[in-house]
């Protein structure tokens, strides 16, 4: 069934950008927006970074007993997608009162959620798109600094309060707003589109699944993110509680060693809110939604990608224990991000490999599949071999050049070096123009809009 004439017209109405927006540009976005619909739109600042940054929300007001919709940006400041896609929504909202009408929200926009992680990323954001300088210019937080994953969490023996400002700000909003839809704008790297809902809902799952292909992306068909995360259709997954994933790992034998907190799905839904994460990737490649065979065994991929994951948690944590005595930082953000993902790869090695044993997996794997497993082999070794790069780059830079943090950066450079060849060496990923990412991000956000407001006419 095609995608109604108005979503379409909203997708397509998207315009091109260039680069991905830093924080200066979204906050000036919002400014802008709130100084010229000043009769329909409030602009405050719902609280602080911990470096001191305002975070500001845009509310462009509906009519009384409208549903409310919370949406943001950068929840992982990794993922610039939403930036974009913040403004784009905040703006078309502005300057069309029939699509306000059409949606029937009271809404509330953040551009960005995580200013300080952001300005950690702007050295990749206008450019160039390769591999390399993404790598690069990488950096993720640690777990208890994402604020996604930082929600309040009493379940079990697992136990976590510290919630960033960023996600305190956010606490305070869904307390106040009791909100119907809250959209947490995540992207992904490589591969194709996917959902994450917090309830099923299939009338909405048919829009969600045909935006991309209308921009000419591919859903994703390989593997979820993680083996206890439920699928809900093609290309959607359950998206809720980390409770989830600690029953399944300690139902495994393995201790809970997350040091992190529940999510905004979680959160939200305790005021029954539909919650709807997008995942995009920069790059993608025609294996993304192939589910035909891969002539090779589901089980051996699985193998594989465990051992990969062995290996770079050993490289980061052998030098992390050699560098450690002598840092002059020790509590940088990307050593904090190192050592937190040092320890993720190796509980992800551990657990791949004790599924490759499982009786299930014995069987051939699909194109699908095998191209997600070998993405994140690559994506992971890019990504955190990038950030411990930088991590001792920054020792260096502020005068730290004792041998073996010499030493430790030209081992992990080479190491890194190999990781890009091999990366390089696939040469078949092609990178989507950020437009075609904006719009789909947009489109299914306001698909959702239309599904809450009137589930029985989009």
């Amino acid at each position: 069934m095609p995608l109604p004439e108005w979503l379409v017209k909203e997708i397509d109405g998207v315009g091109d950008h260039r680069a991905f927006a830093g924080v200066d540009e979204l906050n000036r976005g919002l400014r802008t927006l709130a100084a010229g619909y000043r009769e329909i739109t409030t602009l405050q600042r719902v609280g602080t970074s911990r470096h001191g940054e305002p975070l500001l929300c845009l509310t462009v007001d509906g009519e009384p007993g409208d549903p409310t919709a919370l949406v943001f940006g950068l929840p992982h400041p990794n993922e610039p997608i939403g930036g974009l896609t913040a403004l784009h929504l905040a703006s078309r909202l502005c300057a069309d009162p029939g699509l306000r009408a059409r949606l029937r929200h009271r809404w509330r926009i953040i551009a960005c959620i995580d200013p300080d992680g952001l300005r950690l990323n702007e050295g990749w954001l206008a450019g160039p798109f390769t591999r390399e300088h993404y790598a690069r210019h990488f950096y993720r937080p640690a777990g208890p600094d994402q604020v996604e994953w930082t929600f309040p969490l009493d379940y079990k023996d697992a136990y976590f309060d510290a919630a960033l400002p960023e996600t305190q700000a956010l606490m305070r909003l869904i307390d106040s707003d009791r909100p119907d839809l809250v959209c947490s704008l995540h992207n992904g790297e490589l591969g194709g589109v996917y959902y994450y809902l917090s309830r099923a809902e299939p009338a909405l799952h048919r829009i969600l699944q045909e935006v991309p292909g209308h921009v000419g992306l591919p859903l994703d068909r390989g593997e979820p993110e993680a083996p206890y995360i439920v699928r809900l259709d093609d290309a959607i997954f359950q998206g809720s509680s980390i409770r989830g994933a600690y029953d399944y790992l300690t139902g495994q034998g393995e201790p809970w060693t997350n040091a992190a907190g529940d999510s905004t799905a979680s959160y939200a839904g305790r005021y029954g809110a539909l919650t709807l994460v997008t995942e995009l990737p920069y790059w993608t490649s025609e294996a993304a939604d192939d589910d035909g065979p891969a002539g090779t065994g589901y089980a051996s991929a699985l193998a594989a990608h465990a051992q990969a994951l062995t290996d770079l948690s050993s490289l980061m944590a052998e030098t992390i224990t050699a560098v450690t005595p002598e840092l002059m930082v020790p509590d940088s953000p990307f050593w904090r991000a190192s050592r937190s993902f040092a320890g993720m790869m190796a509980a992800a090695g551990r657990s791949a490999r004790r599924r490759s044993a499982q009786p299930d997996t014995d069987r051939e794997a699909t194109v699908a599949e095998v191209a997600s497993l070998a993405e994140d082999t690559h994506s992971f070794r890019l990504r955190y071999g990038g950030i411990l790069l930088r991590a001792l780059d920054g020792e260096l830079a502020v005068g730290n050049t004792r041998p073996t943090v010499r030493a430790a950066r030209e081992r992990v450079a080479s190491r890194h070096g190999e990781w890009l060849a091999g990366d390089a060496a696939i040469g078949d990923y092609r990178t989507i123009p950020i437009r075609h990412l904006v719009a789909t991000q947009y489109g299914a956000v306001v698909a959702a809009a239309a599904h809450v407001a009137r589930p029985a006419e989009i």
